[in-house]
């Protein structure tokens, strides 16, 4: 289990959490009901397939949960074309075009007749709560779905004050200076993709990958006034990334330092294996969030 997106949210580190496990219980993922759209609620990390799996995972500070879930696959296209020739009957047998209050009762009617018939799509969020830090590291680039984690999260264990990063100076402007020439935090070293963006509304786009970052092209973009929004960094030789103005880190991938310590790693099976990659992952995350922190001047949480 490598998370491939990092969306980081804070919380106070005084705050108790010593009722997680209770409370993520109590929120375990029920099967979506026969006329219902969705089901979310919390499944064993390793797999809801181990019913009597422990509903989190917990290796020193850091605690590994999932949040399930399933949702009915019911195409409004599929919806809408039965809608459509039960109304040309309609038509055809009363010679007149049935009214809006006719058209709503047969939409509602086929959508009760189709739901239990449609197909289920499970899927799972894997998050990381990092006590040490105060912090939610949620595998999703989209903060949406990220936020919906941090909801479950506060729905089994009531107030839950995380709060997504907040930067004290506009990280664009950080990320430009580091491919302008300014000196990089110890150990973080640029990547070859970047994106440049023109500051003012509707402004230019520039999308470069497998590029020399320190080259004439990327400093003739810079000299025009274009900012970087998103740049590709590596840490030490442990981690590769992509970070954007939004704080999101995208494309997170271990790099042979940090994955050769697997090799080292003692216990046999599938729970050991994860457990290794769990604490070697969870280490990796923290150590770049340590960095990240001081370099893009991430501001802290008010208790």
């Amino acid at each position: 289990m490598f998370f491939r997106n990092l969306t980081f949210f804070r919380f106070p580190t005084t705050h108790d959490l010593s009722e997680l496990d209770k409370g993520l219980e109590e929120c375990r993922l029920k099967p979506v009901g026969p006329l219902e759209l969705s089901s979310r609620g919390f499944i064993s990390p390793f797999g809801r397939a181990d019913e009597e799996a422990a509903i989190s995972n917990r290796i020193g500070s850091a605690i590994w949960l999932t949040v399930g879930g399933e949702d009915r696959l019911l195409p409004g296209a599929v919806v809408n074309d039965m809608l459509a020739k039960k109304l040309a009957e309609i038509e055809q047998k009363e010679g007149r075009k049935p009214g809006g209050r006719t058209r709503k009762r047969l939409k509602d009617e086929l959508i009760t007749d189709l739901m239990p018939r449609a197909f289920i799509k499970p899927s799972r969020t894997d998050a990381i709560i990092d006590l040490e830090h105060g912090l939610v590291i949620v595998d999703s680039s989209s903060r949406k779905s990220a936020e919906n984690v941090i909801s479950e999260i506060r729905r089994a264990v009531g107030s839950f004050p995380a709060l997504p990063l907040n930067a004290e100076i506009a990280p664009r402007s950080i990320l430009t200076g580091w491919v302008a020439g300014e000196p990089l935090p110890d150990g973080i070293m640029l990547g070859d993709e970047c994106e440049l963006r023109d500051p003012v509304d509707q402004g230019a786009v520039v999308k470069c990958q497998r590029q020399e970052l320190e080259s004439d092209e990327i400093a003739k973009h810079l000299e025009t006034g274009k900012q970087v929004t998103r740049l590709a960094l590596s840490l030490d030789d442990h981690v590769s990334f992509v970070i954007g103005e939004d704080l999101i880190v995208r494309k997170f991938k271990l790099l042979d330092g940090a994955v050769d310590q697997l090799e080292h790693s003692d216990g046999d099976g599938l729970r050991a294996e994860l457990d290794a990659r769990f604490a070697l992952m969870s280490a990796e995350v923290k150590r770049l969030f340590v960095v990240m922190e001081k370099a893009l001047k991430l501001s802290k949480v008010e208790v």
